[in-house]
């Protein structure tokens, strides 16, 4: 299990030398791989500095993986891969614990959760009951196991994938586990440019060895706990609010937006703002994550059932800045 991080670890870990200039070596050395994909990148950055979890949905093929090594890799941090099928078990995620005859005790075998960085990939192709075996570690940061808690590794991220609903072999998330992940993001085809430098340019996976690490794990935890501290004016949080209160109470939406997801939308719109270089929030910030934030949250009324996530969204940008 990888060594936890105390107390005492906490209060001594500082900030890279300069933030500002690592970040941006930080997504240009990922762009380097994800070709394209900067506003991805950035995104997937963010969700990482408001210490949430990231869900990402699109086709086979589209680089999601790439994105969660090449992110790992940056970062230096400890990744493991969890495949997730339908014959999956929540063992094979969380450990198990095995009887030793010698030592005449049993001793818990932590399993791939305990990493910094967990890629959940095709975590729609698994059963409820193993998806959910994520659900405590995601929202604790902790696993217990027969009765004994166990600390997951911090940092801790995780980043799932999913293949589109209508695809043979997938199970819905339910919502309350939508509800852990704080962005979904959808990579998307690649530009005319960026698809001939992939064509051209070699195995992505290959050159991911090239990329070196530019934060050391304690460095992270400490940009994590500046972002609370990335200034929100009493003006930009009335915006928050008018965007909540809209998506209650507009027709067209059959649930809002929870009070989880409005502290979500204000912490990545703070992480943004410091990937920007900047100690405080402005309403474009917000507008930048509000549809990775609140996408996966919203569903349009029983009533209005051909309007679009697109078209809700589109609504929420509307909202007046106060």
């Amino acid at each position: 299990m990888p060594p936890q991080t105390t107390a005492t670890q906490k209060s001594s870990q500082k900030l890279p030398a300069n933030p500002g200039e690592t970040i941006t070596k930080l997504v240009a050395g990922i762009g380097n791989i994800i070709l394209g994909k900067g506003d991805i990148i950035r995104l997937a950055l963010s969700c990482l500095l408001a210490r949430g979890h990231l869900l990402i949905e699109d086709l086979p093929g589209m680089g999601k993986t790439t994105l969660a090594q090449g992110l790992a890799r940056a970062l230096g941090l400890e990744f493991q891969r969890i495949q997730f099928t339908s014959d999956l078990l929540p063992a094979d995620i969380i450990g198990v614990s095995i009887y030793e005859r010698e030592a005449q005790t049993f001793r818990f075998h932590p399993g791939p959760v305990f990493s910094q960085v967990v890629l959940a990939d095709e975590i729609n192709r698994a059963t409820p009951r193993a998806q959910s075996a994520l659900l405590e570690a995601m929202e604790e940061r902790q696993v217990t196991v027969e009765g004994t808690t166990h600390a997951v590794p911090e940092p801790f991220f995780v980043i799932a994938t999913q293949n589109p609903s209508n695809q043979t072999g997938t199970f819905e998330l339910p919502e309350s586990q939508l509800d852990r992940f704080l962005m979904c993001v959808h990579m998307g085809y690649p530009d005319h440019h960026a698809e001939r430098a992939l064509l051209t340019g070699g195995d992505r996976r290959e050159q991911l060895a090239s990329i070196r690490p530019l934060l050391t794990p304690a460095e992270l935890v400490a940009l994590q706990a500046r972002i609370p501290n990335v200034h929100a004016s009493a003006a930009l949080v009335d915006y928050v609010q008018a965007l909540l209160r809209f998506s209650r109470e507009a027709p067209g939406f059959r649930l809002g937006l929870s009070p989880r997801a409005g502290l979500g939308l204000l912490r990545c719109a703070q992480a943004w703002a410091l990937i920007d270089g900047r100690n405080h929030v402005l309403p474009e910030d917000v507008q930048a994550v509000l549809p990775s934030v609140a996408g996966h949250r919203l569903q349009g009324a029983e009533d209005s059932t051909q309007i679009s996530q697109q078209e809700l969204l589109a609504r929420l940008r509307a909202v007046p800045i106060p």
